[in-house]
């Protein structure tokens, strides 16, 4: 049967968000209801409230989150009620050309719940965010959307592979290929630049260049294993990450910010076949321009991440599997814990650059 619990919601745009009591229905063919346990404040969410994304108000916010699932519709046999699992916003249909190709992490026809979650008042539909709306108690998603993993790991921890922190990892692992010895740069040292940062860790690069206009965002990156830092609000990133790999650029670059002029530093800070990945999310109305004679004549690879290239089902049990073996500290990820009443201003210290990520622990 339908439940009421609360949510949080951005009614329009640019509006502060509130909290409302929201209709969750029962779990239909393919779906789960799970109670939420924790979800981070994800930039993401910022852009739902502030309409960058779509104008399908009011909203149901919160996707970076972790759970357990409390009950299944017909046909859901991956999950059952009482599995800890992690949300993800691509579950991947398995039919598509990519996964019949095998390559289902750029599925094409990743899906979420048929049905609707609605406000209580009013029985006006939402629109959960990327799929999954989980500032809120319990929600309704795909079951495909529900991985399960280890339940030894703290929710506050998991459900930040959900977006960002994998988006990161990912950029550098999956679609950056890093390997032992590597030399990386990643530009931008938020939350996707950091998980990038501890990526080309994980990965075994030999120098890995943190580059950010705040320095208290590279002394956080140099913690998440960053060897050297540059600010580019007083060098010039390109001759610094030269200088730093002996006059060549590295051989990978991450550009973590989606901003042309970002994005054309990491183009020339890469040495010759060297690759840049494009992590970072750019606006609609960017453009970028490039010497079309320099993207041929210094080769290599020109990528994007569609959140790192990651597999759910492969990349979320590992990477638990690696933080609680002290190899990952995801721990460093969160910088405060927040309840529910609190997202707004949570936004506010994110817009101002406090925080690494907020997490909503319910």
């Amino acid at each position: 049967m339908a439940q009421e619990v609360r949510g949080v919601i951005a009614p329009g745009k640019d509006e502060p968000v509130r909290m409302e009591t929201i209709v969750v229905p029962a779990p239909g063919p393919g779906e789960a209801v799970v109670r939420v346990q924790a979800c981070g404040v994800c930039h993401t969410d910022l852009h739902y409230k502030q309409g960058g994304i779509n104008d399908d108000f009011p909203f149901l916010l919160g996707h970076e989150a972790a759970g357990v699932v409390e009950s299944v519709g017909d046909g859901v046999t991956d999950v059952v009620p009482g599995d800890f699992v992690i949300l993800n916003w691509r579950a991947v249909c398995g039919n598509c050309r990519a996964c019949l190709r095998g390559r289902p992490w750029y599925c094409f026809d990743t899906h979420n719940a048929e049905q609707k979650m609605t406000l209580a008042s009013t029985g006006q539909e939402l629109s959960p965010a990327l799929g999954i709306g989980a500032f809120a108690e319990k929600t309704l998603v795909a079951a495909g959307q529900c991985t399960k993993v280890d339940p030894a790991v703290a929710p506050q921890v998991a459900g930040l592979l959900g977006c960002g922190v994998m988006a990161g990892i990912g950029a550098a692992i999956n679609t950056g290929n890093v390997g032992r010895g590597d030399t990386v740069a990643v530009i931008g040292c938020g939350g996707v630049g950091d998980a990038a940062i501890a990526g080309a860790n994980l990965a075994g690069a030999a120098k890995i260049i943190a580059v950010d206009i705040d320095d208290r965002k590279l002394e956080t990156a140099r913690g998440m294993g960053a060897t050297h830092t540059v600010n580019s609000r007083t060098s010039d990133p390109v001759e610094a990450i030269r200088e730093l790999t002996g006059g060549f650029g590295a051989d990978v670059v991450i550009e973590a910010v989606g901003r042309p002029e970002t994005y054309k530093q990491a183009f020339y800070a890469r040495d010759l076949a060297g690759t840049v990945v494009l992590v970072g999310v750019p606006t609609p109305e960017m453009k970028l321009e490039l010497p079309l004679l320099d993207v041929f004549g210094r080769g290599g690879a020109l990528k994007s991440s569609w959140y790192g290239d990651c597999l759910p089902s492969r990349d979320f049990p590992m990477l638990i599997d690696l933080h609680l073996q002290g190899r990952l500290d995801l721990e460093a990820f969160v910088t405060e814990t927040i309840e529910l009443t609190d997202v707004e201003k949570a936004f506010e210290r994110m817009h101002h650059g406090d925080v690494l990520r907020s997490v909503v622990v319910l």
